[in-house]
């Protein structure tokens, strides 16, 4: 069977889109590109925003404009979320939420023939069992990302991932270094450990995220090591420490903010104040010097004055960090923020998000000018022949590109930054300068 299959939404949705292929290619079925012709259409959907849903809806019409005659599944968030809203969409043939997605590689054969269109989207038991997931080479030749952690028992007034997710489980910790050990001899260079709540991973043995980064880390692994967004109140001095001594993991962190004003944090029930997150962008500054620290933060929340936006503002425009992912909050379903007074004014949360990424390409391109001149290691991951060159990703999550040929190995090669183009910069690769 022919089966094309699209994604939205986190790293976590691709590293298990990427477990589905796997399991589809070993039953027998042939992966085609989205827009080719299928028999089959699966949709790994997000629900974070409401654009994420109207982008699925849209897929379902672009798949069946190209295949008309294919039963389009679709799973993830979205369909853990709003199952029914997705069953009466013309041409969806199955609803299949979180906990059973990865069954579908054992039931494509009678999703695909039904009759009547199949939800299977049952609330998350509590005690729902850890399903591992990682990209494989089909996704990328360089990057793995690799899933140890998920579900959330957080109560943030925004969110949607517990009811879509589950409760907080960990992969334990033998498997992740039995899956390591995999992940060594398919010849990765680099390993992204993602979750939803990733600081909180602890295992059945009691064994936690930090405790999981020294036991890859003191093998001195082949790759390097990047950690997925993670929560501030769960980067621990213990945590730094372990950073800052490795050889192995980059000096990249990713840990969201959502907001610079405290009376917005204590309404979206986050776990830490404005002066912790200030005090710990500093910590980490002193103790990892030439940091990376990429920053969410969420625009318009409910009763967001124009106060305490620009105290978020200045907040960013003061902390020192490298790039932003700018949210536009949308109101979703069976969160205590939708039923909240004061939404803002959908055109004013255009204009404030278009502020912050003003703001973000200004201090990332300061954050690149930084590095001119400075020695980088650069993954390659894709090659233009029309400009020789390669473009790849840096240990500070930078974007750079060099020349080079187009069969050469793809492992870190030390780049020399010469300049800055837009949001990018440009090097010479050591060795080619002497």
């Amino acid at each position: 069977m022919r089966i094309a299959v699209h994604t939205l939404g986190c790293k976590l949705n691709y590293s298990e889109t990427s477990r589905l292929c796997a399991d589809l290619l070993s039953h027998g079925h042939t992966i085609v590109p989205f827009d080719s012709e299928a028999d089959a259409i699966i949709l790994n959907t997000c629900s974070v925003t409401e654009q994420a849903d109207v982008e699925c809806r849209k897929l379902v019409r672009r798949g069946r404009r190209t295949s008309p005659d294919a039963a389009v599944i679709v799973t993830g968030c979205y369909a853990q979320l709003k199952p029914d809203e997705i069953s009466a969409i013309d041409g969806v043939r199955a609803v299949i939420g979180t906990a059973h997605k990865f069954s579908i590689a054992d039931r494509i054969e009678s999703l695909v023939t039904a009759e009547e269109v199949v939800v299977d989207a049952d609330e998350i038991a509590d005690d729902v069992l850890f399903q591992p997931s990682r990209t494989h080479r089909t996704a990328s030749r360089t990057r793995t990302f690799f899933k140890i952690q998920d579900g959330c028992d957080y109560s943030c007034s925004f969110c949607t991932i517990p009811k879509a997710r589950g409760s907080a489980r960990s992969m334990m910790r033998d498997d992740v270094r039995r899956e390591v050990d995999r992940i060594v001899a398919d010849g990765y260079r680099e390993v992204i450990l993602s979750g939803v709540n990733l600081g909180e991973y602890r295992d059945a043995e009691d064994t936690r995220f930090v405790d999981v980064l020294r036991m890859i880390d003191e093998d001195v692994p082949p790759f390097r090591l990047r950690i997925s967004s993670i929560e501030p109140n769960t980067v621990t001095s213990e945590l730094i420490d372990v950073i800052a001594a490795s050889s192995s993991i980059v000096p990249h962190l990713h840990i969201p903010l959502q907001s610079g004003s405290a009376g917005v944090l204590r309404r979206m029930r986050r776990r830490y104040t404005v002066d912790y997150y200030r005090s710990l962008v500093n910590v980490l500054h002193e103790r990892l010097p030439g940091l990376a620290l990429g920053i969410d933060v969420i625009v318009g929340f409910p009763g967001e004055t124009e106060q305490e936006f620009e105290e978020t503002y200045a907040f960013l425009e003061d902390a020192q960090w490298s790039y932003l992912h700018v949210f536009t909050y949308s109101e979703r379903d069976d969160t205590v923020a939708a039923t909240m007074e004061q939404q803002v004014d959908r055109g004013v949360r255009r204009m404030r998000t278009q502020r912050l990424r003003t703001l973000s390409e200004w201090k990332h391109a300061r954050f690149i000018d930084a590095k001119i001149g400075s020695i980088a290691q650069v993954l390659p991951e894709s090659y233009d022949p029309l400009t020789q060159m390669w473009r790849g990703w840096s240990e500070h999550h930078v974007a750079v590109s060099f020349a080079g040929e187009p069969d050469q190995v793809k492992m870190t090669y030390n780049v020399r930054l010469t300049e800055r183009i837009d949001q990018e910069a440009r090097g010479i690769r050591i060795g080619d300068d002497e």
